[in-house]
């Protein structure tokens, strides 16, 4: 007996609401500090661009939680990527350290997702060349699985199985004007005119 299969691509689905993404946030924020003994050396870096506006709210929740400012900086990974020739060109955001720089501190790396890595790979080489923090550490909003390579993260938001078929993303209100982590099949997006993009190239 021949078990017929529905080609047609899943349309995306939310999978987190813009509440669900605000206590994620909370939650990381108060591991953190629980985990960094008050989060005293703390710099947070969000990586270019999603990365960026929850790197700026995990800051506010901190100041919320521990009465004092965490430093904050923007980390662009662009000429650091292993897959520049296989990708179109784009353009150069801005990389800017706190003042008090990243030398003998604790870095946090900030992204909405994590899948191969490769993201992750290239922002340390990034780090490298900016200083010497004491130890890096890494929070994301989604971890979908699917690592190329040994990197993992120190607090996730939400662990999301996902198939290869599928893309992830996530949007947020500073870039896309509405909160919401959102889970479709590739093939649906490359036809939909409302179609479901990758945030930034395959980490």
């Amino acid at each position: 007996m021949t078990t017929h299969q529905d080609p047609s691509p899943r349309a995306p689905h939310q999978v987190l609401d813009g509440a669900d993404i605000a206590r994620v946030v909370t939650r990381i924020a108060h591991e953190i500090v629980e985990r960094a003994k008050g989060a005293e050396d703390v710099v947070l870096l969000g990586i270019h661009t999603r990365g960026v506006h929850l790197a700026r709210r995990l800051r506010d929740r901190l100041a919320q939680i521990t009465g004092r400012e965490i430093p904050l900086g923007t980390l662009d990974i662009t000429m650091y990527r292993d897959d520049l020739r296989l990708k179109p060109a784009r353009a150069l955001e801005h990389t800017e350290i706190p003042a008090g720089g990243i030398d003998g501190k604790l870095v946090i790396l900030v992204d909405d997702v994590l899948f191969s890595g490769r993201t992750i790979r290239a922002a340390l080489d990034a780090l490298g060349d900016i200083g010497r923090p004491r130890a890096v550490q890494l929070a994301v909003l989604v971890d979908r699985g699917h690592r190329e390579l040994p990197i993992r993260a120190d607090y996730v938001g939400k662990n999301l199985p996902t198939s290869l078929r599928e893309a992830v993303q996530v949007r947020l209100a500073d870039t896309d004007g509405v909160d919401a982590v959102l889970v479709g099949d590739r093939d649906h997006t490359q036809r939909s005119s409302q179609a479901l993009t990758e945030p930034h190239l395959p980490e």
